[in-house]
Order: structure tokens, then C-alpha cells, then sequence
């Protein structure tokens, strides 16, 4: 496609004038599968080692179908802080809440972790709004959540943008989507202090399987936390490519461009939403 070529190439120009020397690990896919931020392909000037997870145009079809909700996403941690995730599905659960307990947990019903989530936040179950990616995988999840009584938003793609809505107006994230983006919306988590929980599904694909392992993941049922997906300080970032909850898209008005986006910083625990205007 050919805005998510776009987006690819002039987020490699960006990163490749940084003082850093950086490594793609969350990326465009293999080295033998994507021509420019695969995995393992280093970018920067050189300066302080970091690895880089990314996705250039988050919501592909979206942004082709001129629909809301798409993004450029990118976060930046020390050496060996992101989990190498291979480009499989995760099953994933994620709140915006700051609390010491542990809500939430892939292996309790919806119902169970919904109703956790109520008493936390002292409400009903109704007054809560479950987030799920639009797909027929998703018609049981779908049905057990309304049933349990929690409103349903459903979303037809970027799960990145829709686990980072738990920032904001949604209560909680539930459903199947890549492993990539899962480190990526950890990562976003990580700098709010919220919870979320990932495992990987490899559905006995023994390519999958051994891809994995390759990447040094040995235990195939592990459940991931933040912490797991994303380690010590984060900064994560992501701008408006088409327009959405979370971010105003690109404009342009006569020679004017105007973008909105969103910094991120676990460190400051600090989030800055910032429009920037461009004469071309």
C-alpha cells in the first residue's frame, strides 16, 4: 500500500539523522520480508544505544479507507528492555488504571474481570465500556461481555489506539491482535501506570513456534505483564494520521500542515499532547 510505504520510508529518513544508534525490534517484519525497519536493522547517526519498537502506519486499511482512528506509532527504551515479539496474535487485556493490585487476568472470565474492575472503581458493571477489535473471532468475547453487562465499543482496527484509549474513555481492552502492537500499547501503559496482560497464540503452527524460539522465547503459554513487554523507562509516541478519539489526523490548509500528537514518558510519568503547524 502505498501510504504505509510512505509512512515507512519517512519514518527511516527521521530516525537515521538521530544521534542514536538504535535497533529495530518491534518493526516491519523480518529482515527477508520487509525492505527498510525490519527487525534487527540499525538506524541513527550513532550515540546512545536504544532499541526502537515502531509501526509507521497503525490501522493500514483504515488510513485506505479514509476511516478515523489511524496512526504513527513509535516508543524508545535501553537495549534488551522490549519483548522481541514475532509477528503472531496475542490474546490481550489492558486497563488505564494505576493501582497496586493485580485486576485483571487472561485466565478469569470476562464477567470476573469485569467485575473486578467495578468494585475498584466503585460502579456497576453497566456504567463500564469494554473495548474489542471488531472480528468474527470475537462474536463469543462479544456476547459473554454484554451479557455480563458492560457496553461494548467495538473498533474494525489499530488495537494499539484502542489499548491506549483506556487512558482516556474507555474502561478496559479485550480481544485477539498482533504481538507487535501488544508491545507497542504496553509500552504506551507503561508510561500511565497501567495494567495489561499478553500471551501469545501460536495455535500449534510449528513455524510459528520455531520462529518464537528463535527469538529466544521459550515458555510458548506465558502470560506477559507491562513490565514483561516493556522494561524500565519508556518513551512512547504517536501522531494523527487520520482523525480519531484519540488524535487529530493531518491537515493541510492552502501551504499549512498541521499534525497532533501524543508524547509519552514513563520516567515523568508525564503525557504532553502537542499541535504542530508546517509551511511547505
Amino acid at each position: 500500500m502505498a501510504a504505509d510505504a510512505a509512512a515507512v520510508k519517512a519514518m527511516r529518513l527521521e530516525l537515521n539523522k538521530a544521534a542514536i544508534k538504535g535497533t529495530i525490534v518491534i518493526g516491519e517484519g523480518e529482515r527477508d520480508q520487509a525492505p527498510m525497519l525490519y527487525i534487527g536493522e540499525e538506524v541513527g547517526i550513532g550515540g546512545q544505544e536504544i532499541d526502537i519498537a515502531l509501526d509507521p502506519l497503525e490501522g493500514t486499511s483504515i488510513c485506505a479507507n479514509a476511516r478515523e482512528g489511524s496512526l504513527a506509532v513509535i516508543a524508545f527504551a535501553k537495549k534488551n528492555c522490549f519483548l522481541n515479539a514475532p509477528d503472531v496474535y496475542m490474546d490481550k487485556i489492558a486497563i488505564g488504571i494505576n493501582c497496586k493490585e493485580q485486576l485483571i487476568d487472561l485466565d478469569i472470565s470476562p464477567a470476573e474481570n469485569l467485575k473486578n474492575l467495578a468494585l475498584f472503581k466503585k460502579c456497576q458493571i453497566s456504567d463500564l465500556t469494554t473495548l474489542i477489535l471488531k472480528r468474527s473471532r470475537h462474536e463469543e468475547l462479544i456476547a459473554k461481555v454484554r451479557e455480563a453487562g458492560s457496553k461494548v465499543k467495538l473498533i474494525d482496527d489499530g488495537d494499539v489506539a484502542g489499548v491506549i484509549a483506556c487512558t482516556n474513555n474507555i474502561d478496559i481492552y479485550m480481544g485477539i491482535g498482533g504481538a507487535p502492537e501488544g508491545v507497542l500499547a504496553a509500552a504506551a501503559l507503561k508510561t500511565i501506570g497501567g495494567q495489561m496482560m499478553g500471551r501469545l497464540i501460536f495455535n500449534d503452527n510449528i513455524e510459528q513456534i520455531n520462529r518464537a524460539k528463535k527469538m529466544g522465547i521459550s515458555n510458548l503459554s506465558k502470560k506477559y505483564l507491562i513490565n514483561d513487554m516493556a522494561k524500565g523507562d519508556v518513551l512512547f509516541a504517536c501522531s494523527g494520521v487520520t482523525s480519531g478519539d484519540l488524535l487529530n489526523g493531518i491537515n493541510k490548509n492552502n501551504n499549512i500542515i498541521t499534525t497532533q500528537s501524543i508524547i509519552m514518558d514513563s520516567s515523568q510519568k508525564r503525557t504532553d499532547k502537542i499541535t504542530s503547524k508546517f509551511i511547505i
